[in-house]
């Protein structure tokens, strides 16, 4: 259910904002898009996984929490980062 190292890896150098950088806003909704999609995918299959969907929910709600203070921060970065991963707002 979670996303392998190299994937966590290659998510942390395209969305770093400087040279070792594993902690920006950015690399964070990254990394919690990914395992976002990946739970999703999983809940197609195991519909009745209550205790997951709520581990989903909670990373759902850090997502836009991270998004909110960029927003806040720097709207320029925000607007960069919702297109490049392709998210609604």
């Amino acid at each position: 259910m979670s996303i392998t190292v190299e994937e966590k890896q290659r998510l942390m150098k395209e969305y770093a904002t400087k040279e070792g950088d594993t902690g920006s806003p950015e690399v964070q909704v990254a990394i919690l898009s990914s395992r976002i999609a990946t739970l999703t995918e999983h809940f197609k299959v195991h519909k009745k996984d209550n205790h997951g969907r709520r581990g989903l929910l909670m990373m759902v709600a850090q997502r836009r929490k991270l998004l909110d203070y960029l927003k806040g921060k720097d709207e320029a970065r925000y607007l960069n980062l919702i297109q490049r991963l392709g998210l609604r707002r």
